[in-house]
């Protein structure tokens, strides 16, 4: 009697690996974080606990590796467009647009890929920034910190009148307002809307035209999200004192 060949071991884990990842992604973007259990995950994927713990060492473990099989290309993308437009400046300081130009176009790039996420990718970058476990907080601030910081660092040579404090909160303001729309499930949608592609009569080859949609895109963003960076600076003034009635109070207690 013939037995039937078993398929290598290595081959079986790593397709148990991209159910669980697929999984955990799909659900991820439909409930969040504390909003997926492991007994979902385990009958979406058709594996068992067991193979969840042993991959991946539970619900932490895996959510961190799913977001950073999708994240990490995204961050050293946006850092090799960062420097190639550095390189390109020969010693002067990018502008805001040239910026926010390396941190958008690699998303957009990543999003028509169907290999690194597709169109959900959007979705699954804008939920992770804004799902509020602390463990997907620290992971990704921790992670991503030097991605983080150097932005930061571009951003702060494009616009030295805007006090270190003062930036970071625009720019946490910025990125919020967009992770925001992103995590909905109309980004692609309102994509469209936002940028509608022409009707040349000879139409680009597409990677050329995706180059162009994302270039098109940028420039009718940016004047937005720019325009919050360099806003006056706010008069914030000191402190108000308090009235003396509650000084009053503050006093005798």
């Amino acid at each position: 009697m013939l037995k039937a060949t078993p398929v290598p071991e290595a081959r079986n884990g790593a397709d148990t690996r991209e159910r669980i990842f697929d999984a955990a992604e799909a659900l991820f973007l439909e409930h969040g974080f504390d909003g997926t259990s492991m007994r979902m995950v385990t009958a979406r994927a058709g594996a068992n606990l067991a193979a969840v713990n042993y991959h991946f060492g539970g619900k932490d473990g895996l959510f961190r590796e799913m977001l950073a099989r999708r994240l990490d290309p995204l961050h050293e993308a946006r850092l090799a467009l960062l420097g190639e437009r550095r390189r390109g400046a020969r010693g002067r300081s990018l502008g805001c647009e040239e910026v926010l130009a390396a941190m958008f176009i690699p998303a957009l790039a990543l999003a028509r890929d169907p290999a690194r996420g597709g169109r959900d990718f959007l979705r699954l970058l804008g939920r992770a920034y804004v799902d509020p476990s602390p463990v997907l907080r620290e992971f990704l601030s921790a992670r991503y910190a030097p991605t983080i910081e150097t932005f930061k660092e571009a951003f702060a040579a494009a616009l030295p009148g805007i006090p270190r404090r003062e930036l970071a909160w625009r720019l946490h303001f910025m990125l919020g307002a967009l992770a925001y729309t992103l995590a909905g499930a109309d980004a692609w949608r309102l994509i469209a809307a936002l940028d509608p592609p022409p009707c040349p009569s000879a139409p680009p080859a597409a990677g050329a035209r995706d180059t162009e949609d994302d270039e098109r895109l940028l420039a009718r963003l940016a004047p937005f999200l720019i325009a919050g960076l360099r806003a006056p600076l706010p008069d914030l003034g000191a402190p108000a004192a308090a009235p003396a009635a509650q000084r009053t109070r503050a006093g005798t207690a």
